[in-house]
């Protein structure tokens, strides 16, 4: 009796010290003393208690004070409670400090809460970045387009991280520029042959205001000429024209043409009349013999004078038909 008591009293210990030593974390508290960050075992289990991740605090404040730099732990709780990335926030203070950049842990924990890779920030700062531009169609005075490709080479401006706009605004600020720069060119060769003129406006513009970064200078890459869009626009606008001139002889056409049915029924109708009228000469004459107004000796004499009429018309024809002897 007594063994078995004696054995349920050693799992009992046995479970309770892996539920301590799970609970607190003796080991990290070990090596935070080993490295000298001065931490209480008492903070570590309110930090279990307060669901933080011990290890995520502790190994970034050993990098820290390995490199000189002293946070307080409340900051570090702070800041990932709020839901910051510590470690990272720690990574970029120690690249700030070898790069002799003047940052502080409330700057960086601002960036790091503001969306933005603050240790890229600091590696930016030290390497500059280059952004390559996509191909920039611009037109000249001249009507010739020129497709232009930039590269920008920024430097983070730590200052400006925080509500400073990104690469999406100082590509389309140099897109702009170069637009500018060609279009108020004369002519294309200009620009060809000085692409620098492009760079120089630019950067006198001050692209960089109210942006992350600083614009430490813009190359043009390559400059290829284009269409010739005022050739093309005066061959479009010469087609336009001809067009409407086309519209309008036709509706002109159109309009002859209507005028033209419109003579040839008027005249139509004229010989229309006349038939009624030829058919109605007849009608009168027999009233006219029936009623004693007209004669058989007047009527016959009207029909001799027709026939005559007609043969004097006849032989005036043939006597314009026939050609005249050589005296």
């Amino acid at each position: 009796m007594e063994l078995v008591i004696s054995l349920v009293l050693i799992v009992v210990i046995f479970i309770a010290l892996i539920m301590f030593f799970t609970f607190v974390p003796v080991g990290l508290w070990i090596s935070a003393l080993a490295s000298g960050v001065k931490i209480s075992i008492t903070t570590l289990i309110g930090m279990r208690i307060r669901r933080i991740v011990p290890s995520k605090l502790v190994y970034p404040l050993i990098k820290a004070t390995k490199a000189g730099i002293d946070i307080p732990i409340n900051k570090l709780e702070a800041h990932y409670l709020a839901g910051g990335n510590v470690d990272r926030v720690i990574n970029a203070l120690i690249a700030a400090q070898r790069a002799d950049i003047n940052i502080g842990f409330e700057r960086a924990a601002a960036i790091d809460l503001a969306g933005r890779d603050v240790l890229m920030a600091v590696q930016m700062s030290v390497n500059p970045k280059v952004i390559e531009t996509p191909v920039v169609a611009a037109i000249a005075k001249d009507g010739i387009e020129l497709r232009a490709k930039a590269r920008v080479t920024v430097r983070a401006n730590i200052d400006r991280l925080v509500g400073g706009a990104g690469e999406e605004t100082v590509i389309a600020r140099v897109g702009e520029g170069i637009v500018t720069t060609v279009g108020s060119s004369d002519t294309h060769k200009a620009v060809l042959e000085n692409p620098d003129l492009i760079s120089r406006t630019v950067l006198n513009k001050g692209l960089d205001a109210g942006t992350a970064f600083e614009i430490l200078s813009i190359d043009i890459a390559d400059v290829d000429v284009g269409r010739n869009i005022g050739a093309q626009l005066q061959t479009d606008q010469a087609e336009a024209d001809k067009r409407i001139a086309q519209a309008k002889a036709e509706e002109r056409r159109a309009m002859a043409v209507a005028k033209e049915q419109e003579m040839k029924a008027a005249v139509q109708e004229m010989r229309a009349k006349v038939v009624e009228a030829e058919a109605e000469v007849p009608k009168a004459m027999a009233t006219a013999l029936r009623d004693g107004k007209l004669g058989v000796l007047d009527y016959y004499n009207m029909q001799n004078v027709i026939a005559d009429t007609q043969m004097r018309d006849s032989i005036a024809k043939s006597g314009a038909d026939v050609p005249k002897a050589d005296a």
